[in-house]
């Protein structure tokens, strides 16, 4: 997958795509069903596989100190759509500039004339252009008038309703990452690089890879069963661990932040990047009166999360 972060500079081969457009924040099946309908034209049209998105999101642009709502980061975002099949990404730097485009000015200078989009697909409620201006009509018609096909996808619905981020951040909120999955249509995961902690987990026998979730929604705080893979680095695979979510009220820490226990492991992590998918959730975050008491806890979280993966 090739990705692109300014329309002004784009090369030959990676014009004329049929793509997606939209957030794409967690790559759920709603945006699946947007990225099918573009796949389909891409194969009439002999055209490569587009999405063009954001970044930073819009929502972090325009209220910087909101608190996070990602689901997933930039790279775990490019992770998933090139898993997909995405070909060409258009990482579009969301800035002052683009900001101010009003809705015929982004459909010409964007996507017609900067990206050369021989069709482009979009959800029935989306909306673009500066304050939100231009709608799916307004799309159709100047697709029409600039030279690309334009194609609208219905909302996706599932058993509970509306699949939608919201939904989602609703689901890990709640510490139901299985809901969270059906509409993601894969675990939810926490990708990124390992640092370096207080080596308390190795003291008590636990030893953890620590990774940040600064920017992301946080999932309801407490010990997940999770699946892990090690993305780069001699013990690159897939593992089964136990991670905790929160912020270490025993410890008296207060930045929230994801450690994970993988099972049979042995080896550094540090500076490694890993995906970690939380599967089940197995408890709150809880302070204990004794170290001794909390080991036997953990050891008690492992065993469960265990038997959980092992049925997967």
């Amino acid at each position: 997958m090739r990705i692109i972060r300014d329309h002004k500079y784009v090369a030959p081969e990676d014009r004329g795509a049929s793509a997606a457009i939209g957030n794409f924040d967690g790559v759920h099946l709603g945006h699946l069903s947007v990225i099918d309908l573009a796949r389909q034209e891409a194969r009439r049209l002999g055209a490569p596989l587009g999405v063009v998105t954001f970044e930073p999101h819009p929502r972090e642009f325009f209220a910087p100190g909101a608190p996070p709502f990602r689901l997933m980061g930039r790279e775990a975002r490019a992770h998933r759509l090139e898993k997909v099949g995405v070909a060409r990404l258009y990482e579009l730097n969301f800035n002052a500039a683009l900001s101010s485009l009003g809705a015929r000015d982004f459909a010409r200078d964007v996507l017609a004339d900067g990206l050369g989009l021989r069709h482009v697909v979009i959800g029935e409620d989306f909306r673009f252009g500066k304050g939100r201006e231009g709608g799916a009509a307004d799309m159709e018609r100047f697709g029409a008038e600039m030279g690309f096909g334009v194609t609208l996808a219905p909302l996706l619905s599932g058993t509970g309703g509306q699949v939608s981020s919201t939904a989602i951040r609703t689901a890990l909120s709640d510490g139901r990452p299985r809901d969270a999955a059906a509409m993601l249509g894969h675990w939810h995961r926490i990708e990124g690089e390992v640092v370096g902690g207080e080596q308390r987990g190795r003291e008590l026998g636990f030893p953890t890879a620590n990774m940040s979730i600064a920017g992301l929604h946080p999932p309801r705080f407490g010990i997940y069963a999770a699946l892990v893979d090690i993305l780069d680095g001699p013990h690159a695979g897939s593992y089964h661990g136990a991670a905790s979510i929160g912020v270490r009220p025993m410890f008296g820490e207060n930045r929230p932040n994801l450690e994970t226990y993988i099972f049979d492991f042995s080896g550094d992590l540090y500076g490694a990047d890993l995906s970690v998918a939380l599967v089940e959730f197995l408890r709150p975050e809880e302070n204990y009166d004794s170290v001794e008491t909390l080991v036997a806890q953990m050891d008690a979280d492992c065993a469960r999360a265990r038997t959980i993966l092992a049925a997967i």
